[in-house]
């Protein structure tokens, strides 16, 4: 059990840092330059789901795979939730088009970028706390 809360609450890190830098790439302007349409306001409504969807997400960290390698293991698990974002939520729950590409050519990039980041905070907490 302590595992499973270990992993939830550093899903929930991975997700506010993840969220984070959504919302910086987009405050900045970076995302808008390579083409992308993806500039969300910082706030609870859009803030809270991410976080409790990333603590959900940092339970995979239970898998027994890559055990050794932790930040190896953020990169590989962050592809899963890369992988219902573009090919789930956007184009089913969004209807921004398969891969999101509705909001810009380089929005898969952006999201595997943004779910690695999710992914590399996620292992780090995990591996501090332990």
């Amino acid at each position: 059990m302590k595992k499973l809360l270990l992993f939830f609450a550093a899903g929930c890190v991975g997700a506010l840092a993840n969220s984070l830098t959504v919302w910086l790439f987009g405050h900045q302007g970076i995302t808008r330059l390579i083409g992308v349409s993806m500039s969300p306001a910082l706030s609870p409504d859009w803030l809270y789901p991410r976080i409790v969807w990333g603590g959900l997400w940092g339970l995979l960290f239970i898998l027994p795979m890559l055990n050794s390698r932790l930040i190896t293991k953020g990169s590989v698990l962050s592809l899963i939730p890369t992988a219902v974002q573009l090919f789930v939520v956007f184009p089913f729950v969004a209807h921004k088009g398969i891969a999101g590409l509705k909001l810009g050519l380089y929005t898969p990039a952006c999201v595997l970028f943004f779910n690695w980041v999710w992914g590399m905070v996620t292992a780090i907490t995990i591996k501090l706390a332990k």
